[in-house]
């Protein structure tokens, strides 16, 4: 893995934009894609949405909106982590041929998130490695 091709969208809900999102994908040849405000409901399959890829996503609970996902392209060996914020997504891929492994995290942050919950949340993106599922 010498390089990871990644792309990062604030989608504010993906169900309408679906499409336009797999031909950039399809265009660019990405590896890793990371989407903030997905916005999606148990109604739609989106466990199928992308050809060639691992969906690992994480839904805002008791609330509307928010929610985070990422597509991994289907070759590497994944490992969604355990973590109990529902804010934030980690994913390890393991390395080949003795390599380290690479941790990936997308987390969403409200805009009008007060002080004091911006340093909770900041602290927490230290990685305190999450326990594997």
């Amino acid at each position: 893995m010498a390089q990871l091709k990644c792309i990062y969208a604030n989608a504010h809900s993906v169900s309408n934009k679906q499409e336009e999102l797999e031909a950039i994908v399809q265009q660019d040849n990405y590896d890793i894609i990371a989407i903030t405000k997905i916005w999606w409901d148990d109604s739609h399959n989106w466990g199928a949405a992308m050809d060639g890829y691992k969906l690992f996503r994480k839904d805002r609970q008791r609330r509307r909106g928010g929610g985070v996902a990422l597509y991994v392209r289907e070759c590497f060996d994944c490992l969604e982590l355990n973590d109990d914020d529902e804010r934030c997504l980690w994913v390890r891929i393991r390395g080949k041929a003795n390599k380290a492994d690479i941790m990936v995290v997308i987390c969403y942050r409200p805009l009008n998130q007060d002080q004091e919950t911006d340093e909770i949340f900041y602290k927490q993106l230290v990685w305190e490695k999450p326990h594997d599922r």
